[in-house]
């Protein structure tokens, strides 16, 4: 009996978790293959373009997932400002970055600076959707247009450095004590 295909979404995020941990130059095709439980041939056939296409893949997701999850509920007016931010922390922490335990698929692929060229437009994109995201928010807590950017920066700096540090530690609460504190940032 042939083994059930896995599906699209489920494929990527195993492909990301090698990422996320080995970055791109680290992670090889036989650590992807494993991953999404194919063999190197079957993964070209899925994959082409190789390793770069995979990573494309990941980030593409991330882009979509950034939009559909952070960005939509941030801009929707009809939800209370704070209600909107504890939300989207919530699934930020939870679903994202599973409290901790998944590094970020941008700070991974932006570490090999050979590759900037490759993926920078791509990593730029989806910080700068997130980054408008909570923009729309702080206006909406009554902050100017400048200040609710440079806060927006800056819950973007902070999770990331939360994660940077958990992993350093290996312990979750570094991450976990930044996603309570960016509920009363506003």
């Amino acid at each position: 009996m042939r083994p059930k295909k896995m599906e699209d979404k489920e494929l990527i995020i195993n492909l990301m978790s090698v990422l996320r941990k080995k970055g791109y130059e680290g992670s090889s095709l036989n650590q992807l293959a494993d991953a999404a439980q194919l063999n190197k041939a079957s993964l070209y056939h899925r994959f082409p373009g190789g390793k770069k296409e995979i990573a494309d893949a990941a980030l593409e997701f991330t882009y979509d997932w950034v939009k559909d999850h952070v960005y939509k509920l941030l801009i929707q007016r009809s939800i209370a400002p704070k209600e909107r931010l504890n939300s989207v922390l919530k699934t930020i922490g939870e679903d994202l970055y599973k409290n901790g335990r998944d590094m970020c698929i941008l700070r991974a692929l932006s570490m090999d600076n050979s590759h900037e060229g490759l993926f920078g437009n791509k990593i730029k994109s989806s910080m700068s959707t997130w980054i408008d995201a909570f923009t729309v928010l702080g206006m909406d807590f009554g902050l100017s247009e400048k200040e609710a950017t440079e806060k927006a920066v800056q819950v973007l700096v902070q999770i990331q450095g939360g994660l940077v540090v958990s992993e350093g530690l290996g312990s979750l609460e570094p991450f976990e004590n930044v996603i309570q504190s960016l509920k009363n940032m506003y």
